[in-house]
């Protein structure tokens, strides 16, 4: 019986592509164990155990960046980490070790290196974050979800998507989707979000403008984030929701989407062909907007500033591509063609790889 121990989470960028491969390894080997290690404050703490795998906790470790007395206390925090890592691996015989980034995941590469497990390490954003730069440099199994990712060891293995949109059939499921939502069948949808939590210039500037929306034609999917206060103007065409358990419908149902541009976004519209205005989150390492650069280059999407994204750039910009059909339909051809729908499967053969050299 093979022991994978899957390090990472905090975001749902790292929880997401864990749990499809950690569903990936289990469907190829019902008899393997698999041990998630992670943080008790992330968001792992939920969804790794909703998921029925176990959950082992280290200490939210972030990395100084300044000098400060967290500083000063932090290589004997991640000392003790890494001891409680390298104490897991030997009790629980732990025979691979898999990272996807976030605080618990420097701890493991570290433990990986002393103990000499083998290492695999999964980078989901374009610009990789410092625990996986840490990490490259002890594996060379590294994949990547964009073949824009600078890192060590780079191999192009996409995202590990969750199981309900790598066998979406878009075309199939619009139907259901438009019926789910209340929409028309002869309009076509905008589908727009900001994620869980939503983003508020995009929320606010889509809340003005939705007359201009609709009256060019389109039906608007909002799903303005469960911390939103958007109001419904309750105008025919326009479905406002604080959250979407079924974005695999939502995507389905739409012709088009504005949306941030997270690395899972912009993976899951990519592989499933749906075209996007990205309007990348503005604070941060500027990961989001490197993110959108390969279905950028291909001619599958849009990139504006969050501070352009404002009502007159909808009235210049946005409305006048609602009416180009044609090109709205090329677009969503041209994403597809740097879109992964098996990512889990090529990051498990990956996997696979390193055990196979244990």
């Amino acid at each position: 019986m093979t022991t994978y121990l899957l390090a990472g989470g905090g975001t749902a960028g790292h929880v997401n592509p864990l749990l499809a491969t950690a569903d990936r390894l289990r469907d190829r080997d019902p008899d393997a164990r698999i041990l998630v290690l992670g943080t008790a404050e992330g968001l792992e703490a939920r969804l790794v155990p909703e998921r029925g795998y176990e959950l082992l906790t280290v200490a939210r470790l972030p990395f100084p960046r300044r000098p400060n007395r967290a500083a000063l206390s932090f290589p004997k925090r991640l000392r003790a980490a890494v001891d409680e890592v390298v104490a897991i691996v030997a009790e629980r015989k732990v025979d691979v070790i898999v990272g996807f980034g976030g605080y618990a995941s420097a701890p493991a590469y570290l433990a990986a290196r002393r103990t000499k497990t083998p290492l695999v390490v999964h980078e989901a954003n374009a610009r990789p974050g410092i625990a996986n730069r840490l990490g490259s440099w002890f594996t060379p199994y590294v994949g990547v979800a964009f073949h824009s990712t600078r890192i060590r060891n780079a191999t192009f293995v996409g995202m590990p998507l969750r199981r309900e949109i790598e066998v979406l059939d878009r075309h199939a499921a619009r139907a259901e989707g438009i019926r789910l939502f209340g929409f028309a069948a002869d309009k076509p949808v905008l589908l727009v979000t900001g994620g869980s939590t939503g983003a508020r210039s995009i929320n606010a500037t889509i809340a003005e403008t939705v007359p201009l929306l609709l009256g060019a034609g389109w039906q608007v999917l909002h799903i303005a984030g469960e911390r939103s206060e958007l109001v419904d103007p309750g105008l025919d065409g326009y479905t406002l929701l604080r959250y979407c358990d079924r974005m695999d419908l939502a995507i389905a149902a739409a012709e088009l989407a504005v949306a941030r541009s997270g690395s899972a976004t912009v993976s899951e519209f990519s592989a499933i062909g749906l075209p996007a205005v990205y309007v990348p989150y503005p604070v941060g390492n500027g990961e989001q907007r490197f993110n959108a650069a390969d279905v950028l280059g291909a001619g599958g999407a849009i990139l504006v500033s969050d501070a352009d994204f404002t009502p007159s750039w909808v009235g210049a910009e946005l409305v006048p591509l609602l009416r180009n059909h044609a090109l709205i339909a090329e677009m969503g051809a041209l994403a597809a063609t740097v879109g992964v729908l098996d990512g889990a499967d090529r990051m498990t053969d990956l996997v696979a790889r390193a055990a196979a050299r244990r």
